[in-house]
Parts: structure tokens; sequence; C-alpha cells
């Protein structure tokens, strides 16, 4: 009887004989040769570069989860259930969401949903009435469910917000269908973002500043007296993700020196927007 064994599915042998298959049939065997395949066609000008863009989104969205895109629990912008409509009113002007989760005792008990087109029906009529009078029940989700079978439960319920609870039960964050589809095709700016301004730094207050990603790295180390610039990177997000060694979620934050750099704005591509903090 030999004593030699049949080769593995895992030894080189087998992937040896794989490759030769691959390339005599020219058959995609994974993700990755699709996307190589679509790269290609991009280079031969078959695909533009939005279109090539879009479909890796898609694709990335089929492999992603919840909690890779979720705003965190400490982030959410929230109300109380027995708050009366009037308080809540000017925090519902400054930061012009059109749905806030309604809470109970803190975040991690998120028990309806308030639309801002059912604070503004009742407000002007009713100012003493509480957000549980009008709140929605809340749609829930696990972290763990994956975004094209979300995307798909949000259009076929019509939902726009879905709360992520963790094992336990509780709220872990938020996540919109706006936040799905930026997946796939970039960044929607909101109707209150502001096209006119140019500017790649925006100063809020003497202590505050909204950056733009695209900010050169030279016009960044001269706003904040910064040595940045190296030939690694030519913007202050090319610099964030050098720093990260990954492209960053929503809400991780980077220092330098006495500057606290957070993540506003990103999808799995790219940042878009940084809030800068100067720190006592």
């Amino acid at each position: 009887m030999s004593d030699e064994q049949p080769p593995s599915r895992h030894s080189p042998q087998k992937g040896w004989v794989d490759k030769i298959s691959h390339l005599l049939t020219g058959e995609p065997q994974n993700l990755e040769d699709i996307l190589e395949i679509l790269r290609e066609a991009r280079e031969k000008r078959i695909l533009d570069g939005d279109a090539l863009s879009m479909i890796e989104g898609v694709l990335q969205v089929s492999e992603m989860r919840v909690r890779d895109i979720m705003v965190p629990r400490a982030q959410m912008i929230s109300v109380h259930k027995d708050a009366a409509l009037e308080s809540i009113f000017p925090q519902a002007v400054e930061f012009a969401h059109s749905r806030f989760p309604v809470i109970e005792d803190d975040r991690s008990k998120v028990v309806g949903i308030l639309l801002a087109k059912d604070l503004l029906a009742h407000v002007l009529h009713n100012k003493n009435m509480t957000v549980e009078s009008i709140m929605r029940p809340p749609y829930v989700v696990p972290e763990s469910k994956r975004l094209n079978v979300l995307l798909k439960e949000l259009r076929t319920n019509r939902n726009h917000m879905a709360i992520v609870v963790d094992e336990y039960g509780q709220a872990s964050g938020l996540v919109t269908i706006e936040d799905v589809l930026e997946q796939i095709v970039g960044e929607i700016e909101d109707e209150y973002d502001d096209h006119e301004d140019e500017r790649y730094i925006i100063q809020r207050n003497e202590q505050e500043y909204m950056v733009k990603a695209i900010t050169p790295i030279d016009e960044f180390d001269e706003a904040f007296a910064t040595q940045l610039t190296s030939e690694e990177y030519e913007t202050i997000g090319g610099y964030i993700v050098h720093e990260l060694e990954h492209v960053p979620k929503k809400g991780e934050t980077v220092l330098i020196g006495n500057l606290k750099l957070e993540i506003i704005r990103a999808d799995a591509r790219r940042v878009y927007l940084i809030k800068l903090k100067k720190l006592d």
C-alpha cells in the first residue's frame, strides 16, 4: 500500500491546479476576480470611473454589516419621551434632522422615533404635548445584519431609520437608508448643506473648526501651525488614512499635538468632513 496521500484542497498542488484552470477558463472564481475584471474594463474605458465606483460599492454592501456603518449610540441626537414639544423645537431646528430617536432613561433604551414633520404638525397647536404622544414605533435591527438585507427591508417597510441593538437588546446606535446608499454612491449632500462656501476650513468658534478632508496639507499646516507636509499624501484626509492605516469610520479621532480631529462624514472608501477642536 502506498504511503502517499492525495493532496488536500488547501495544498500547494491544488492551488496550482486552480490557477491553471482559472487561466484556461477565464471565469472569475471569487469576488476579487470579479473586481479585477471590472478594473481592467475601466482601464480599457469600457466602464467609466463613476460606474466602477458604484459597482464596487454594491459588492461591498453585500459583504458589510450594520455595525460597520452605524452612528454609535454616544453620537445619537435623541429626545426624551416625556419632553414637551415646545422644549425640543430648538434642538430640531439646530440639527435639522428629519428623524430623532426617542429615549426613555438613556440612549441605550430607544422607545420610538420622532419625525420632524409630526413635530411641526403638532407644536403650533399644542406646545405642551409630549414627544411620547406623537412618536412612532422604532424599527429595530441587530448589529450583525448585512447591509444588502437591511436596504431591502428598509425599502419594503418604507422605513428610513433603524435602531441598532446589541446582543442584550440595548440600543448601540442607529442607521439610516441614506447611510447605506452612501456606501454605493458616495456622500449624499443634504439640502441644507452649504454649496456656496468653497473654503476648505471654516471656523465655528474660537476652539472649533470644520475642515474638508480635501484640504491641501500645506494649507492645513499654515492654518494650524503644524508640520505634516509629506510626499506620501496631499490632503489632511490622506494624512488621517496614512496615520490610522485604514479608512476611518464616522466618530474616529486623531490627535495632532493639541488638535483633536474627529471624523464627521466618511464612507467605506474615503473621508469627507472633519471637526477640529483645539484642546486646552
